[in-house]
């Protein structure tokens, strides 16, 4: 078990300086100032001096080459300094932090929400390979899987808010009202547009092996001795099905951040994905910057918590042994 944390360790480690060295190279690439909100007059009250403008680029450490820049942002990013935001010029990390139980709250749900509908439905399907139901849940996982979050938000507001007028269109909070009913009705549409990819690709993951397993000769010996299907599916199927399923969750984890970018900005959610788009377009490099690394910490944790469950679920994978 050490010597499997310390080479997954390693490889996090590996991947984490890559991103961040790729991440850093396309932000100082990219065309125009990260100062362009300071040149303006109506930015500052006056416009800045170009003495101005070198010292401000001097204290937020955007002189120097790019080595240079990549390496005073990496040392100060490990050690906890994120940098200052360039909007709102509060810390970076504090912002984020600031912004995180609510994305981690529609995340949650909408994973849970996933895994409720995507494990049955794989299960039925498995069951009834290439039959009338099986083809109808084929054909609900094509479109999951092909449908533009952005359109089915819409859509969503469109008839659920507009029209029937049963959940509310946008934030987090009615004004004035302070209860876990009403943020929770606010979370149900975005929560359904996230998790309808998932949905879709766990129930082609559990489709696949619930076929795979049901052919094993440990179903078969199972059935001759009179144990009820039910009981197989769910006491050995399920458990052998659920092991693809566990990595792939893992490995979503980081997609869920990032795929929250579209959805919490048509619903104007307040969490990491406004924020990661209002810093886009404000070309707060420092805040876009903290948020990639962020997502990108978030996905390894997944990753290597999803190869610990995968030990556990699985008593014949040795953790740490090749």
């Amino acid at each position: 078990m050490k010597k499997f944390i310390t080479k997954r360790f390693l490889q996090m480690v590996l991947v984490w300086v890559l991103v961040s060295i790729i991440s850093f190279s396309v932000i100082f690439f990219a065309p125009g100032d990260p100062l362009y909100m300071y040149m303006t007059p109506e930015a500052t009250g006056r416009k800045l001096t170009e003495e101005e403008l070198q010292a401000m680029r001097e204290s937020l450490g955007l002189d120097g080459t790019a080595i240079e820049q990549y390496t005073s942002w990496a040392t100060k990013m490990v050690q906890g300094n994120w940098g200052i935001s360039l909007t709102t010029k509060e810390p970076v990390l504090n912002e984020i932090l600031k912004k995180l139980p609510a994305t981690i709250g529609l995340m949650g749900a909408s994973l849970i929400l996933s895994l409720i509908v995507a494990i049955p439905l794989g299960l039925i399907a498995g069951t009834h390979k290439n039959s009338w139901i099986d083809n109808i849940i084929s054909a609900i996982t094509y479109v999951g899987v092909s449908m533009p979050a952005f359109w089915l938000g819409i859509m969503l507001i469109i008839v659920f808010s507009m029209q029937l007028k049963w959940l509310p269109s946008s934030g987090m909070r009615t004004i004035g009202v302070v209860s876990n009913w009403d943020v929770i009705k606010h979370g149900i549409l975005p929560a359904i547009v996230l998790s309808l990819n998932n949905m879709a690709v766990f129930v082609r993951y559990i489709r696949s092996n619930t076929i795979t397993q049901m052919e094993e000769e440990y179903v078969q010996t199972a059935l001759s001795k009179g144990i009820g299907k039910r009981g197989i599916m769910y006491g050995h199927v399920l458990k052998n099905c659920m092991l693809p399923v566990i990595t792939t969750v893992g490995s979503r984890f980081g997609t869920l951040v990032t795929g929250s970018f579209i959805v919490e900005s048509v619903f104007a959610w307040p969490g990491l994905g406004t924020l990661g788009m209002s810093s886009i377009n404000n070309r707060d490099y420092p805040m876009v910057m903290g948020i990639t690394m962020f997502s990108c910490t978030i996905l390894l944790l997944g990753n290597f918590l999803a190869d610990l469950l995968y030990g556990i679920a699985d008593p014949r994978i040795k953790i740490g042994k090749e």
